[in-house]
């Protein structure tokens, strides 16, 4: 008999670690090759670690909910052939021992006294640095700095919390019962005494956290306890929030000659290409020329820095059967043509729903782009999608009356049109430049002038 480690593959050049959400083979049980073993969750992409053999389920290394890095073994596989699994190789002190332990049962030699007393000095002065170390090394998930940022728990005091998870790490069990216990109340009278009378006051009310008044439930009430991707949702729309100063510009566009331009193609367009042509590829276009403009709002903002990304990398926001929102991304967008990007948005929406997306595929975006329109809202007021410092929300095509300017006189007509809502990040992005850029959206969109792409 031999022993296979099945590990957690590479799943992208942006991911180092999934969480475990359920195991699929429990031990004892028969596994074939290719057979799902354990499914995982990253970010906000469910999928599956397979077997590449066949044997039986030995050991499972972990527990559902904990976070796994890149590379650790995830379970044993009782195999047939050659074992995979090296033998630890023992210390120089622990060869000494052995080889005495061999000899006879006679007292170690001073030489293995001596290297014995010093791999336990050395292990005694590990543990006494490991607190120190810990503020550079110590690994915590998400959802444990969300929690520790929503409850301004500094990185000091977050490296003090006792951790039961694996190899120590702290699971949001431990962050929960460690805010239960914790007292605020010494922090600010400590602060307070270097405070004057006057600010003492507002700092106080500036880092207490606001405790939400608890929920009424009546016998006719129905509990529902959130979903994985729910949760991770919320805490992501809570963290920018909290991150970004929200401001909103809205445009009104008339896209009648787009809507015309579309509806002579998308038949020939479909014939020759395999591929439905939507409203969403051509909204992308537009923002793709806009960002050229204005690349600032292709930025990240770090501490006090700006980054400014050389990539355009397109994020679009697709709903699910469940209610959730996924937002795969179209990697350097601006290097594809009308249909690239409409093959792009098919297959991403397509996988997205079937819940078949790499978790690579939703990392790494610059921009976002939402359709609201599909769900018929008018417009919308979307939140910014960090570390993005900006988002587009495409609302409903509608028939509207409106004024139309000729050399012969102005008359009224029946129109297309739709808005444009642009959320943006004021800490970096001014109304001027906000403004401007979704009125440019909304120019490219109103002159559209693409080439019929078949």
């Amino acid at each position: 008999m031999a022993m296979f480690e099945l590990k957690l593959p590479k799943m992208g050049e942006s991911v180092a670690e999934a969480t475990i959400t359920s195991w699929l083979k429990e031990v004892g049980d028969t596994i074939e090759i290719d057979d799902a073993v354990v499914e995982i969750a990253t970010d906000k992409v469910d999928s599956d670690v397979p077997s590449e053999v066949a044997g039986i389920l030995l050991q499972k290394n972990f527990e559902v909910d904990q976070v796994v890095k890149v590379g650790e073994v995830l379970a044993v596989i009782q195999t047939e052939g050659e074992d995979t699994i090296p033998d630890p190789q023992p210390t120089a002190a622990a060869k000494a021992v052995q080889e005495t332990a061999v000899v006879g049962e006679e007292a170690p030699s001073p030489a293995v006294k001596a290297a014995t007393l010093v791999a336990e000095e050395m292990t005694q002065v590990k543990e006494q640095l490991q607190p120190i170390a810990s503020k550079e090394k110590r690994f915590y998930s998400p959802l444990v700095k969300n929690i520790a940022a929503q409850e301004n728990i500094p990185q000091d005091e977050l490296d003090r919390v006792l951790g039961t998870g694996q190899n120590g790490r702290v699971t949001k069990k431990d962050i929960l019962a460690y805010l239960e216990n914790r007292s605020q109340a010494a922090p600010v009278e400590a602060s307070q005494k270097t405070m004057t009378p006057a600010a003492a006051p507002l700092a106080a009310s500036k880092h207490k956290t606001p405790t939400p008044a608890p929920a009424v439930v009546s016998g006719e009430d129905q509990i529902i306890e959130m979903s994985r991707t729910g949760r991770l949702i919320a805490d992501h729309m809570i963290q920018s929030k909290e991150t970004s100063a929200h401001v909103q510009s809205f445009v009104e566009a008339d896209v009648t000659e787009l809507w015309e331009w579309r509806e002579k193609i998308k038949n020939k367009f479909f014939e020759r290409t395999g591929e439905k042509l939507t409203f969403t590829p051509l909204f992308i276009t537009a923002v793709l020329k806009a960002l050229r403009d204005f690349p600032l709002l292709n930025s990240s903002v770090e501490g006090n820095r700006i980054i400014q990304k050389g990539a355009i990398n397109i994020g679009m926001a697709t709903a699910l059967s469940d209610g959730n929102l996924i937002v795969p991304v179209i990697r350097n967008a601006d290097h594809l043509n009308l249909f690239g990007l409409t093959k792009a948005v098919n297959d991403l929406a397509s996988r997205a729903r079937d819940n078949q997306l790499l978790p690579d595929e939703v990392q790494g975006g610059t921009y976002t782009v939402t359709n609201v329109g599909n769900f018929g809202s008018i417009m919308g007021t979307p939140i910014i999608n960090q570390p993005q410092v900006g988002i587009m929300a495409v609302g409903v095509i509608r028939k509207m009356p409106a004024v139309i300017e000729t050399p012969d006189g102005d008359f009224i007509g029946i129109r297309r049109k739709l808005i444009l809502s642009h959320s943006y990040d004021h800490r970096i992005i001014n109304g001027a430049t906000g403004g401007q850029f979704v009125k440019n959206v909304a120019n490219y969109l109103e002159n559209w002038d693409e080439p019929a792409p078949i």
